[in-house]
């Protein structure tokens, strides 16, 4: 058993040492020198109690003061102890406890700094390697005591900032960095004391003179009694993302500024708009009048060319009635408050296409119309959207032997629904498709296709209002597709 035969060696360690012990002195009497017993006896006890602990050290003690009584004290050879003698083996006895007592105290301060050498080595080496690891990262990590002295300085800091571990530890970290706090550092201490973590933005120099942005974060290490110990700060470079973040806002404040502008110059020139066009109908409605009672007295008095004159006359002021009460529309709508509800969508094209067969000349057109969902808008401004998509959609399949309507939904998402309405009309050239919306633009000649070029603007300025969009998909004589997409009702 090894802990019988570790007890076994110390007690024999005990035996042997007295008997060393006494074997010296007895070499030491047989030249006449009888002084030296008492202290290899004293160092035989200190031996045992070093080596073989308290127990042992009894041992050696008793098995000296016998040895000593039966080699060197009268009468020699025997176990008597005469009383005038008995202080000197109470003294030995007393001096051995004491050196027993000193050395076990010893050895163990020696076993308790060889057990702390033994913690430090290992948490040396715990820190070395955690040191290795932080220095392998390219964040910038750098410690500092509660006096704000650096005690770590890891390769992201150098790479960062520019100085060395060698340059930098020892010194203090804000007067080397110069920072640049967003608050007094007291009260940033102070938090940091209070729940251990402090984040935030600072402003810090590097080794080259220029300045930097960091996000900072400080974490607080406190010791075993609980005391604050030391402050680890990791910082990321973000003065990029400022500069970037300062450049968006100055573009956001001049994009906000020209959009100003831009809304006060398109209410201008609407206002504009409307007015001359308001004014414009008074005249008018007078050439129209005038021209229509000349018609009346005097037109059998007139030649061929004359009535034809006066015909075109007629004709033209009409016409530009009919542009200006679509332009003064197409004004309105831009000024007019939307009033959003849920529609039925497909009743309302049921609506439409009533007024709009009216103007078909009784054509055979083939509809086709597939289920809509509800949507949710003005219902009055996407009625007029649909009259014009779908009178367009008449308009331009009048040269079609066969004419074909459909409308439809091709989308319908929770909060989207795109819509269409598809003939097989003349259709248009896509490489024009980005004047089909705009005000006056016109792709086929008016000979052919009366308007006056302001529907589809009409169309694409209710849909935008309503926050969706339109556009178009065609070929020459292959008819065309135009698609919208509105709100779907949200209950």
């Amino acid at each position: 058993m090894p802990t019988r035969l570790s007890t076994i060696q110390r007690y024999g360690l005990a035996v042997i040492s007295v008997a060393l012990a006494l074997a010296a002195a007895l070499g030491l009497a047989h030249f006449h020198f009888r002084g030296g017993g008492i202290p290899l006896f004293l160092f035989a006890v200190a031996i045992t109690a070093w080596y073989g602990g308290g127990r042992a050290a009894v041992l050696a003690v008793l098995l000296s003061c016998v040895s000593f009584d039966y080699f060197f004290i009268e009468p020699l050879y025997t176990l008597f102890i005469a009383p005038s003698e008995l202080p000197y083996f109470i003294l030995f006895g007393l001096f051995a406890a004491l050196v027993t007592w000193f050395s076990a105290v010893r050895r163990r301060v020696e076993q308790d700094l060889r057990q702390s050498r033994d913690e430090l080595e290992r948490e040396v080496a715990v820190r070395t390697q955690q040191a290795s690891l932080l220095d392998l990262t390219h964040d910038t990590i750098f410690v500092s005591d509660m006096d704000d002295v650096i005690t770590f300085w890891n390769r992201g800091a150098q790479e960062l900032y520019g100085w060395t571990a060698e340059e930098a530890v020892g010194k203090r970290a804000h007067e080397l960095l110069h920072t640049v706090f967003p608050a007094p550092a007291e009260e940033i201490l102070a938090e940091l004391l209070r729940t251990g973590r402090w984040d935030g933005e600072l402003e810090k120099t590097k080794a080259d003179g220029t300045r930097v942005v960091v996000s900072s974060r400080w974490s607080l290490r406190r010791d075993e009694q609980g005391r604050p110990a030391a402050v680890l700060a990791t910082n990321n470079d973000i003065t990029e993302q400022r500069q970037r973040e300062q450049q968006i806002r100055a573009l956001n404040e001049d994009l906000s500024n020209r959009s100003a502008e831009l809304e006060a110059s398109n209410k201008e020139l609407e206002a504009f708009a409307y007015s001359i066009s308001h004014d414009l109908r008074a005249p008018l409605r007078h050439m129209v009048g005038y021209t229509e009672l000349l018609q009346k007295n005097i037109l059998s008095t007139l030649d061929e060319k004359s009535r034809r004159y006066m015909a075109t006359i007629l004709e033209a002021a009409k016409k530009m009635g009919t542009l200006i009460d679509d332009l003064l529309a197409f004004s309105r709508i831009g000024r007019a408050e939307t009033r959003e509800t849920a529609i039925n969508i497909e009743q309302l094209v049921k609506e439409v296409l009533s007024e709009v067969q009216q103007e078909t000349d009784r054509r055979k057109i083939a509809w086709k119309l597939s289920p809509l969902p509800e949507v949710y808008g003005d219902r009055s401004m996407l009625k007029l959207a649909l009259v014009n998509l779908i009178s367009n959609a008449v308009k331009f399949t009048r040269t079609r032997s066969r004419p074909e309507i459909e409308i439809g939904c091709v989308e319908n998402k929770k909060n989207r629904t795109v819509m269409f309405v598809k003939d097989n009309g003349v259709g248009f050239d896509m490489k024009y498709v980005n004047k089909l919306f705009g005000v006056f633009q016109r792709l086929h000649p008016t000979e052919a296709f009366e308007g006056t070029g302001i529907g589809l603007a009409t169309v694409q300025r209710i849909i935008h209002r309503h926050g969706g969009r339109v556009w178009a998909e065609s070929a020459v004589d292959k008819g065309a597709t135009f698609y919208l997409s509105v709100p779907t009702y949200r209950s």
